[in-house]
């Protein structure tokens, strides 16, 4: 039997509101998140997109994970177009390796049951 165990999460965003004080200076809001710049560039690694209630929506992976979060809330055609106003909080976890994303992704999506992962998902 081989044991997979998650990567803990590099970086976790919420959405927020900005409280803004006198003299402060406002950031400006990437689809709800104020704190999107903390998602690594150039980095690789897996992503989950949880609602408030902190269930697991989807589960992703890329070579250049802020990139393709993005991808998620611009496209017409992701998986998420329907439920992007679902997205509550973002879990990125930095893995470099390919096959690693490839193995984490799938397990992710069938132990934690992702909700709108339909390609992957073996428990359906």
């Amino acid at each position: 039997m081989i044991k997979i165990e998650l990567p803990k999460p590099t970086v976790t965003i919420t959405q927020r509101e900005q409280v803004l004080k006198e003299g402060d200076i406002e950031i400006p809001s990437i689809y709800g998140f104020i704190d999107f710049h903390q998602i690594p560039r150039d980095k690789g690694g897996i992503f989950m997109f949880f609602n408030k209630n902190d269930e697991l929506l989807f589960v992703g992976k890329a070579r250049k994970i802020r990139q393709r979060i993005k991808k998620h809330f611009e496209d017409n055609v992701s998986p998420m177009i329907k439920h992007r106003d679902e997205v509550y909080k973002i879990s990125v976890c930095i893995v470099e390796e390919a096959m690693d994303r490839e193995i984490y992704e799938t397990y992710a999506i069938n132990t934690l049951k992702s909700k709108y992962n339909i390609d992957k998902a073996f428990f359906r």
